[in-house]
């Protein structure tokens, strides 16, 4: 049976049940799953997404920064979901050998594509492909016909910064508590966001708050490393708002689309408009 990749991007909550459920399917009737993950990833849609194909005993596959752990702060993430939910270690490093391009199959390649979307809000657009060219012909189509245009490498992605984003359910966790965990360990900013709380770090600090959660016996509700824009636009247009979500809808029908961020806020007036 072939092998199968599967990808969820941004905004991909809704999708995670149906494609979980998928995985389990494919695996049960015999195909090697694959769950391939770059440098940054989603956890509201992106970590349950996971859950569900290792369960179903499915695989991972590194980023394209190699297959060590102790220097991939991606793969040690992924390695530690995986042995959560009791994914053999045979089956963790056949994962990380497929990624980094150790067996059959060749390595898959992490890109970063930078547009700007309709009202020139900034978007990236990270895939994780083994195939460039089918990669950049099918994201530039995508821009074409919705409206987007490329941008210089820069250009939007300067307006981002690299971040860890952990949340944890408020309810049984005392906050100044949890605040000197966080604090102690690197993080920069922790605030209550409606019954979670929300804990930030730099890149390189996410590790090791993640760490301290852990040893603290604090269950986290989501954890990832992302992209935050710096100074989001608020679109205030219903149109505009949909033809940026149509975009956002297309990119992430793409097979080799891992993620997409967008440098842009919708008010919830807007949003109940929409739906």
């Amino acid at each position: 049976h072939p092998s199968v990749l599967l990808f969820v991007g941004v905004n991909g909550t809704g999708k995670t049940t149906t494609i979980g459920k998928l995985a389990a399917r494919l695996a049960e009737h015999g195909h090697t799953v694959v769950l391939a993950a770059g440098d940054t990833f989603r956890a509201a849609a992106e970590e349950q997404l996971e859950i569900w194909a290792l369960r179903a005993g499915a695989d991972f596959v590194g980023s394209s920064r190699g297959g060590d752990p102790a220097g991939n702060i991606t793969l040690r993430s992924l390695i530690v979901k995986a042995k959560s939910v009791n994914m053999p270690n045979d089956n963790i490093d056949r994962a990380i050998k497929k990624g980094t391009g150790e067996l059959e199959g060749g390595a898959l390649e992490e890109l970063m594509y930078e547009a700007y979307a309709p009202g020139g809000v900034g978007i990236l657009v990270q895939a994780l492909t083994d195939n460039k060219n089918r990669a950049a012909s099918e994201i530039r189509n995508a821009f074409t016909k919705n409206g987007a245009s490329l941008a210089q490498q820069g250009a939007v992605s300067r307006s981002f910064q690299r971040k860890g984003q952990i949340y944890i359910d408020a309810a049984g966790v005392d906050e100044d508590t949890l605040m000197n965990i966080v604090l102690e360990a690197g993080a920069e900013d922790m605030r209550r966001d409606g019954d979670q709380f929300e804990v930030l770090t730099a890149f390189t600090d996410y590790s090791a708050v993640c760490e301290a959660i852990s040893k603290a016996s604090i269950a986290t509700a989501s954890s990832e490393l992302t992209m935050l824009p710096e100074m989001p636009t608020e679109i205030k247009d219903k149109a505009k708002a949909q033809q940026v979500m149509k975009l956002i809808e297309a990119l992430e029908e793409l097979d080799d689309v891992q993620n997409v961020y967008g440098a842009f806020e919708i008010p919830d007036a807007i949003l109940a408009e929409m739906e």
